[in-house]
């Protein structure tokens, strides 16, 4: 009787595997994504080198923010949520590094995944209380978030002056970590 309990949890196991294998391959391939105005390497896509997706967002406080607008500045794009405790933990470094670096051409993106939030004004009272001052953007559709693929947060991209995707870091960044991936950034 243990063999057959033994056997069955090998087979359940490289079951999971082997979905687990497909997803990660499913989930990492990219369809095309249309836009006018291609740069960098003439594609439109989240890799390096390609022209970043446009997007158009309500910002918490009123009016919206669309990315394209925001060409000539450097761009931090960070996917974040409120309950993520990660997320939670770069907010202040994202600030300062913001307040230190705004008159300098750099720009925070704050794509709140707020459809995993109690409210919107949750999102509110969690910028209020963190003191934060660069835009917050909601994204309640998790469209944002689909495109630029945060399947874990927080996912931040470096975007160029030119709107070309420069990098991606998955995880919690710190003042260091965006002062060296911004440097090399025109």
């Amino acid at each position: 009787m243990k063999k057959h309990h033994n056997v069955w949890a090998i087979i359940v196991l490289l079951a999971l595997l082997g979905w687990g294998i497909f997803d990660a391959e499913f989930l990492n391939r990219q369809e095309p994504i249309a836009s006018s105005g291609e740069q960098g390497n003439g594609q439109i896509g989240i890799e390096k080198g390609n022209t970043a997706p446009d997007f158009e967002l309500q910002q918490i406080g009123g009016g919206t923010v669309k990315l394209s607008d925001l060409r000539g500045k450097k761009v931090i794009l960070n996917l974040w949520a409120t309950w993520c405790p990660p997320c939670r933990a770069e907010m202040p470094d994202m600030q300062r590094y913001y307040e230190e670096n705004k008159e300098k051409g750099v720009v925070i993106l704050g794509v709140n995944l707020t459809d995993t939030e109690t409210s919107p004004e949750a999102v509110a009272d969690f910028a209020k209380l963190y003191g934060i001052t660069f835009p917050i953007l909601l994204d309640p559709d998790k469209e944002v978030a689909n495109v630029y693929k945060a399947i874990s947060i927080p996912t931040s991209y470096i975007i160029d002056s030119n709107g070309v995707v420069q990098n991606k870091y998955i995880g919690p960044m710190s003042e260091e970590i965006m002062e060296n991936m911004l440097s090399a950034v025109k």
